[in-house]
């Protein structure tokens, strides 16, 4: 197994769960007039990948930033937006 199988085959997991998760969500609005998805699935997302990528690089950010392909100030302000800092 390669690397990009197994980096699609990861990603296709993640995809799947953001699908099911957003219609489980719309099916619980119940008709409701949904608002602000955008913001919502970016923050369950980031948040979380955020927390294990920096316990991964074992709280070093500059490691984490090349981890996630972002430059290291963008992360400082993703972590300071998240409070974790």
């Amino acid at each position: 197994m390669t690397f990009l199988t197994m980096h699609t085959t990861k990603s296709n997991s993640i995809d799947e769960a953001v699908t099911r998760s957003l219609e489980k969500y719309f099916a619980d609005l119940e008709g409701s007039r949904p608002s602000a998805i955008y913001d919502m699935v970016l923050s369950a997302v980031e948040r979380p990948m955020l927390e294990v990528v920096m316990k991964q690089a074992q709280g070093n950010q500059l490691r984490a930033s090349m981890m996630l392909g972002i430059n290291r100030n963008t992360l400082r302000k993703k972590l300071q937006f998240y409070g974790m800092l």
